[in-house]
């Protein structure tokens, strides 16, 4: 159990590791491309470590250095392992390598722990049966573990029937060149997460493949092709970069993220300006962003169905602000690692917040801080909520972060950064 002490001030500069969503996606682009990729700067964590694993399993020889990692691409070949798959609770590695998996030729078994059992995985399942994958959920749930007996993908068109988690179409659009035939995708529904699908986007033209799509993301024509090898920079993880940042706003500190750039490829760096809306001054320090709290916050209305990953720091943040914030179009964060919406309430109201739950939003009602006290913080196993409540305990004695390893699934040395803002 890990005791937060509250700062009387903060005035520092920190750098955060790599962002693991660009960090998951280039590794998935290197290991398809003919040749070996050099990825500076990548995100050295448990889901990564998985990811890079499971690669190895499937033939792509990954070498890990302290800050560059050598992924040396089979142009498209992919071996069927001699075991299991195993990827923990890592929802982005195990929706990306069933993909990557169906590329092969073999059988393949992919599965989790018993959370990531409990999240669905039907959509993508049903999409790239659309290009002719043999592919069933072992249990009948629509989640893993994952059976396929591979052989390509036979390309045409295909539907991803909802478009609720972005990681499903990332993961059709990474694989989606290599299909024998050229792929057309249509999603049904609303696309949420956009920033992650431009993200994806983004990636696969740096490596040489460029997608034809609408607006909306609903629609896409992908051409056949091979990435190309390349040397690949990963930009700092904004998601991770929140909680320094929130930790300038609940405190009237200052704090520059030297490595998440202006404009980044993250969509999680907009929590920025939802901060600069609630009273925070933001400015731009060389590749990097800085954020000066103030006395007092507001609360705030909020869509951020684009930015699920930082609603528990923004949940945080408004605890301590004056005013309801009201944080709508997030039924998405019930399928991460934790039933996040709950979780998050569930936690604040420990702390004497005062909040509501509603099916796809939450309102918390800001006291800035009056009337908030010490709990013993239950993380649920997920890294988001320890670092976001440990935020609060800057600001709140008492506070004690249960499970507080949990942060190495994205954040190994998280604790260790967190003092820097002493």
């Amino acid at each position: 159990m890990k005791e937060i002490i509250p700062v009387s001030s903060i005035n520092a500069t920190v750098r955060v590791p790599g962002s693991k969503s660009l960090t998951q996606r280039a590794l998935i682009a290197a290991a398809l491309a003919d040749g070996s990729s050099k990825l500076i700067g990548p995100l050295a964590s448990e889901d990564t470590s998985y990811t890079s694993q499971a690669l190895e399993q499937m033939g792509i020889d990954v070498e890990r250095g302290e800050d560059v990692w050598s992924v040396h691409g089979k142009g498209g070949q992919i071996v069927s392992p001699d075991r299991e798959i195993f990827l923990g609770n890592n929802g982005t590695a195990t929706r990306f390598l069933t993909s990557v998996a169906a590329l092969g030729h073999g059988p393949f078994r992919i599965d989790g722990e018993e959370r990531m059992r409990e999240r669905p995985i039907g959509p993508l399942m049903a999409a790239l049966k659309g290009w002719g994958v043999d592919i069933s959920s072992v249990e009948g749930t629509g989640c893993p573990p994952l059976l396929l007996a591979s052989k390509g993908l036979s390309g045409g068109a295909t539907v991803l029937p909802e478009g609720k988690s972005s990681q499903y179409l990332s993961s059709l659009l990474l694989v989606a060149p290599y299909a024998v035939a050229p792929a057309t995708l249509t999603v049904v529904g609303e696309v949420l997460s956009k920033p992650y699908v431009a993200m994806t986007l983004s990636v696969m033209s740096d490596f040489g493949i460029d997608v034809d799509c609408n607006s909306e993301f609903t629609s896409f024509t992908i051409p056949q092709g091979k990435y190309r090898a390349m040397e690949y920079q990963i930009e700092g993880d904004a998601s991770n970069a929140s909680y320094f940042w929130a930790a300038a706003a609940i405190t009237g500190g200052r704090v520059t993220v030297s490595n998440v750039p202006v404009p980044s490829l993250q969509g999680d760096a907009g929590l920025v300006p939802l901060l600069a809306r609630m009273g925070c001054e933001v400015s731009r320090d060389g590749n990097g962003i800085t954020l000066q709290g103030r006395d007092r916050l507001e609360g705030i209305t909020v869509d951020m169905g684009d930015m699920p990953d930082v609603v528990p720091t923004l949940a945080v943040v408004a605890a301590f602000a004056h005013g309801k914030t009201v944080i709508n179009n997030i039924a998405h964060l019930r399928i991460k690692e934790c039933d996040r919406l709950s979780a998050v309430l569930t936690e604040l109201g420990k702390m004497g917040a005062k909040v509501e739950e509603g099916k796809d939003f939450m309102v918390i009602h800001g006291s800035g801080g009056e009337g908030m006290h010490g709990a013993e913080i239950e993380t649920y196993k997920d890294h988001r909520m320890a670092m976001s409540f440990a935020v609060a305990g800057l600001r709140v004695p008492g506070v004690l972060i249960r499970d507080e390893d949990c942060v190495a699934k994205s954040f190994p040395d998280f604790w260790k950064r967190f003092e820097w803002l002493r």
